[in-house]
């Protein structure tokens, strides 16, 4: 039962994350924004998701992590886990030394940005699109992982049933 509540909220974080994260990417390009526009929606999304995405980021690899050590009997469960904490933990490192600083500068930005905006913008865009392929890869991976989990568990039923 523990195990079923770990993988659970495991896979429920994950997928909260990488979802708000691609429902960014594939809604929000800014490159058709013009400024004004782009540093408002930034600056928006930045206050209403960023806490709450560093939380959900900081959980996820927290509990991938756990969940592979309760995997740790079955050696490839625990390799995958690691795996996709690995990426998650690429996730953190991107937001934190890439897309942080650029969102803390445009904070900071009036309705007229200073001139390098658009390349700061495009920095952000394709950190962003790295992060959450990152978040993906992860969220595929533990995905496997518990599917793989419960065909064996289906499998070694049939198997003590006949």
């Amino acid at each position: 039962m523990g195990l079923t509540i770990l993988r659970s909220l495991n896979l429920l974080l994950v997928a909260l994350l990488a979802g708000t994260s691609f429902g960014i990417w594939m809604g929000f390009d800014p490159k058709g924004y013009s400024a004004a526009t782009y540093v408002e929606q930034q600056q928006q999304m930045t206050a209403a998701l960023n806490a709450l995405l560093t939380a959900l980021a900081i959980f996820s690899t927290l509990l991938t992590c756990l969940s592979a050590y309760a995997h740790r009997w079955v050696k490839r469960d625990m390799v995958m886990l690691l795996a996709a904490a690995f990426f998650l933990l690429v996730c953190i490192l991107i937001s934190a030394l890439g897309n942080k600083p650029i969102n803390d500068a445009v904070m900071t930005w009036t309705a007229t940005p200073p001139e390098n905006w658009s390349t700061l913008r495009d920095q952000w865009w394709v950190l962003h699109i790295l992060r959450t392929i990152a978040e993906l890869i992860a969220l595929v991976l533990i995905i496997w992982t518990y599917v793989g989990v419960r065909e064996k568990k289906s499998t070694a039923s049939k198997t003590i049933r006949k």
